[in-house]
């Protein structure tokens, strides 16, 4: 079964609570979940958050969501992914990031069947980035996840889940998925307030669902100065502060 596991967690350092703001009166996980629910390939959804009290109430959206909520290590996500996995029978993961509301399940879906047609270890859309950021999907079998839960030792790998495979690419079989266009400048993930003002200002503008990576291009193409909004924030600041950090 292929099974999109989201995390979620509203302790975030750069934004707090984020996912609880909203835009067209439904919050951003609620987006997430929207969008995702478009797609043909994805069979089961579970929000996989931590137990800090302070998630208690990502565990109140996913019930209302009708979603599984499985809650664990809040620094460890490598691990609070694969007993998630291990605790419902995963066997194909998807792994979706909750600060992604334009997630386009379009190509989520070709992802997906990218990685069911090829004998991969590891498919995504982003491991040679021509995507923009805020479309990221990542599939992979249990047997991955836990190949990656065993040996991982660096705090980055444990806090990103995958970084183990991208740091020892000849453990896996890798592919992934590229677009006709490098679009990889764009970015529409919800890390800082800028980011949900241009996020807001583009979903406002698009009356339709799911929204669609093109939609949004063409969103930009009729008024390019939304761009100036986040263009100064960098969306893999967290990334590097934990290679740092290790």
């Amino acid at each position: 079964m292929v099974t999109a596991i989201i995390q979620a967690r509203l302790n975030s350092t750069r934004l707090p609570r984020k996912l609880l703001l909203k835009i067209k009166n439904k919050n951003i996980l609620q987006h997430v979940f929207t969008q995702l629910s478009y797609s043909k390939q994805i069979e089961k959804k579970i929000i996989a958050t931590t137990s800090e009290k302070i998630d208690d109430e990502i565990e109140k959206i996913a019930k209302s969501l009708g979603l599984i909520c499985f809650r664990g290590d809040s620094h460890n996500v490598l691990d609070r992914y694969y007993q998630c996995a291990k605790s419902f029978s995963v066997d194909i993961i998807v792994r979706i990031s909750s600060d992604a509301p334009m997630i386009d399940p379009q190509i989520v879906d070709k992802t997906i069947e990218y990685y069911k047609k090829n004998n991969f270890d590891y498919v995504s859309n982003f491991y040679k980035r021509t995507y923009p950021i805020g479309t990221e999907v990542e599939v992979f079998s249990f047997k991955t996840l836990e190949k990656c839960w065993k040996f991982a030792e660096k705090s980055s790998e444990k806090e990103h889940v995958t970084s183990f495979i991208y740091n020892n690419p000849d453990e896996f079989e890798i592919g992934y998925l590229q677009n006709s266009e490098n679009l990889s400048n764009f970015h529409w993930t919800v890390d800082r307030i800028e980011d949900f003002e241009f996020v807001k200002l583009i979903i406002e503008r698009i009356d339709k669902s799911p929204i669609l990576m093109n939609d949004v291009l063409q969103v930009l193409r009729n008024e390019p100065d939304l761009l100036k909004i986040n263009s100064h924030i960098d969306p893999f600041e967290r990334y590097k502060k934990s290679i740092e950090n290790d």
